[in-house]
Formats: structure tokens, C-alpha cells, sequence
């Protein structure tokens, strides 16, 4: 199988960095109550801060977000075992849109960790409807609603890894929604024997 697999929120825990940090930045440096919507994954969408508000959250966290953020609890291993049995690994992510130093940081922190076992790379993605499509994707990993709903609509097998306060998807025939990489190996191995 060639499994689509996005970096933030699916890998690494930084959308969870990136909700401690903006909620500091909101109260901390902006001193006011600016949060909309807690079910938005994105920042952007999740506060009502002025262009200027998200550029200074940007140049005061972006960075130091990237470099605190962790791997997803069993993530290396269920990738590692997924590349074992054979299937084919596309990384996917919007990462590097931002910050186009953070493509090397990351490429960095996924050699020195043993995980640099993709088959291919696609940063600063936005629309990963299309690489999905062009690579012939048979089901992509995402933590974000509209990504897995986008993909889904498109009838690829989409798992939907929901970790934080987000918005609901109805599970169909194309759309799982899962919680941990554990279950996400388990649905793998169960498409795998139908």
C-alpha cells in the first residue's frame, strides 16, 4: 500500500505545542481573551488576532515550537514496521510554507531520530488533494478535518487521527477516525486482509 502520512499533529506532537503556546501568547503577550473557536486546529482560524498578532506569535514561537515537539507516542514504530512490510511511505505536510528553514530542521531531526524512511517528500502542501491523486495514494494519514474530509470526499481511504478539541467526521467507507498509532496500525493490517 502507499500510505500518505502528514508531519504536524500525525507525527510530531507540535499542533498540542501550538495550542499551549498561542493560548500563552493570547494572555501573556496580546493580554486579551481572543480565542473564537477551541475546535479550529490552526491558530489562525482558532483566535481572532490581527495579521500583525500572528506574525509576532510566529516569530516568537514558530521556531522554538518546531525544535520542543516530540514524536506521537508509537509513531516511529508503526512507520518503521509499515516500511518493513513492504508499503511505500509519502510524507505530505504544509510544513515549510511558513519558514522554509524548517524543511532542513526537520529533515535534521528525522535522520538523527532513525526516521528518515520516506519514499518521497512534499513540504509546504496546503492542497494534499493533489499529491494524493498524483501519487496514487491508497490511504492518507491527517490530524486536520478539512484535509481528511477534502481527501475522503475524493473517495481515498482516509484515517482522520483525532488527538485534540476538533470537529467531528462522520466515519464512512472511506473515512476512519482513529486516536493513536496503535489503531492506526490495526486499521492498516484489517485493509490489508479484506
Amino acid at each position: 500500500m502507499k500510505i500518505g502520512v502528514d508531519l504536524d499533529g500525525v507525527i510530531f506532537d507540535s499542533e498540542k505545542e501550538y495550542r499551549v503556546y498561542s493560548e500563552l501568547y493570547d494572555i501573556l503577550n496580546l493580554k486579551q481573551n481572543n480565542k473564537i473557536n477551541n475546535k479550529e486546529l490552526r491558530f489562525q482560524e482558532r483566535f481572532n488576532w490581527s495579521e500583525e498578532d500572528i506574525k509576532g506569535f510566529i516569530e516568537k514561537y514558530h521556531m522554538q515550537i518546531t525544535l520542543e515537539s516530540n514524536f506521537l507516542p508509537g509513531v516511529k514504530r508503526v512507520l518503521k514496521l509499515l516500511k518493513d512490510e513492504g508499503h511505500s511511505l509519502v510524507l505530505i505536510t504544509a510544513r515549510g510554507g511558513i519558514n522554509k528553514d524548517m524543511i532542513k530542521i526537520t529533515e535534521d531531526i528525522l535522520q538523527n531520530n532513525d526516521m528518515n524512511i520516506f519514499d518521497k517528500y512534499y513540504w509546504n502542501t496546503e492542497n494534499k488533494i493533489d499529491v494524493c491523486i498524483k501519487e496514487k495514494v491508497d490511504i492518507m494519514i491527517d490530524d486536520f478535518y478539512k484535509n481528511c474530509k477534502v481527501i475522503s470526499d475524493a473517495k481515498i481511504k482516509t484515517i482522520y487521527l483525532k488527538d485534540s478539541p476538533s470537529y467531528d467526521l462522520e466515519e464512512n467507507e472511506y473515512l476512519k477516525v482513529l486516536y493513536n498509532w496503535g489503531e492506526i496500525y490495526r486499521y492498516i493490517k484489517e485493509l490489508e486482509n479484506e
